[in-house]
């Protein structure tokens, strides 16, 4: 665990093997085939080309499918902290919270989440980094992947 509070300039994750290794591996010989099929076309350099995007395709997917159940989770998650934390009449509006908001919500702590939700759906505050940046009291997500 990481010995620097966890804030918004410093929340999100890099992992250096996917996002500094995988990614530049990936997509260095995708841009060259794609070089050499427009260069000097034949089937065979438009084929390499073709299989290079299709594994850069599938290296975002297998990337994003994860995050989106994560996502889902954080927001079951979320929906039951709200339950325990928010006075009735705010209970009643746990159901207009949007996936986003409940992701962007997590990081406000129990004190800060029953005002700053209340503020996010008057406000009608959509964007997560515009959430995220309105939280004051800052309640750490190391499990985030």
């Amino acid at each position: 665990m990481s010995e620097t509070p966890q804030s918004f300039e410093n929340h999100a994750k890099l992992v250096t093997g996917y996002h500094k290794v995988a990614t530049p591996l990936l997509m260095l010989p995708t841009f060259y085939f794609g070089y050499l099929a427009v260069s000097d076309f034949s089937v065979e350099r438009a084929v390499n080309f073709l299989f290079s995007a299709g594994v850069v395709v599938a290296a975002f997917y297998a990337r994003l499918f994860p995050l989106g159940v994560q996502d889902r989770l954080i927001r079951l998650e979320e929906q039951m902290r709200m339950e325990r934390l928010f006075p009735a009449d705010l209970k009643a509006r746990i159901p207009e919270f949007t996936a986003a908001q409940f992701v962007a919500l997590r990081f406000a702590s129990d004190e800060e989440l029953p005002g700053l939700a209340r503020r996010v759906l008057e406000q009608g505050m959509t964007d997560r980094k515009e959430i995220k940046r309105a939280v004051k009291s800052w309640r750490v997500d190391n499990a985030r992947i």
